[in-house]
């Protein structure tokens, strides 16, 4: 699988997201910068996590109309993967490849812990190696992880099983007291109707390698390089 990470000005996790898809599978990512216009054909684009320009406006905002956001666009068209993380994920709605939006924490608080994510479908290229139903334990750090949907958007994502991960107790059951920051059905990350743009808040590639405490991370970028490889 040949990969390639974008950096934004204020992105700060590139580094942790090149060694996740390094280790997942055998191979360095390309390091695209905020100002590209033109990317090689890769297999996967991934918007990593931080603060892009600060988190000025909206965070997002402004990285979502960047010179490389054309880029990809017609990378997604092409069926192509997307991954955002976290700041990712906040970029790719403002940007428009995913619906709904991402809003001030319900605690108007910075939340970073541990967090237990459920998988609410397998299918699709990201998640065909995990199982509905699996959790995993991966690190949160965000302010505007509130992913906020209205009623119809909500009942769109549901009917059409784009709702990929939400938050839940250790045991995998969704509640309200597992919820760390107010999203919508708890919900922790969703991929678009044609199901090859992924975003969620959560941070998999700062769980991947036993020194960082456990490699559950590691089982979202295996399936990734399976598929790709499938």
């Amino acid at each position: 699988m040949r990969a390639g990470v974008i950096r934004f000005p204020g992105t700060n996790r590139e580094s942790d997201m090149a060694y996740a898809l390094e280790l997942a599978t055998g191979r360095a990512p390309d390091m695209l910068w905020y100002t590209d216009r033109d990317i090689p054909q890769l297999d996967l684009l991934v918007l990593p996590g931080g603060f892009s320009y600060g988190d000025y406006l909206r965070a997002g905002a402004i990285a979502a109309r960047a010179p490389i956001m054309r880029a990809v666009r017609d990378h997604a068209a092409q069926g192509r993967l997307v991954l955002g993380v976290c700041n990712g994920f906040q970029i790719l709605t403002e940007a428009g490849l995913l619906p709904g939006a991402l809003i001030r924490n319900a605690s108007l608080t910075f939340v970073c812990r541990i967090q237990a994510l459920k998988v609410a479908t397998s299918k699709t290229p990201f998640t065909g190696g995990l199982a509905v139903g699996d959790v995993l334990k991966v690190p949160l750090a965000h302010h505007d992880g509130n992913y906020t949907a209205d009623a119809d958007l909500l009942a769109s994502l549901e009917d059409n099983d784009q709702i990929v991960f939400q938050y839940c107790d250790i045991d995998g059951t969704v509640t309200d007291t597992a919820n760390p920051n107010g999203s919508t059905s708890s919900i922790a990350g969703i991929v678009n109707e044609r199901r090859n743009v992924l975003g969620l808040m959560p941070h998999p590639e700062n769980r991947v390698d036993g020194a960082q405490g456990g490699t559950d991370g590691f089982r979202l970028f295996e399936s990734i390089a399976h598929r790709v490889a499938a």
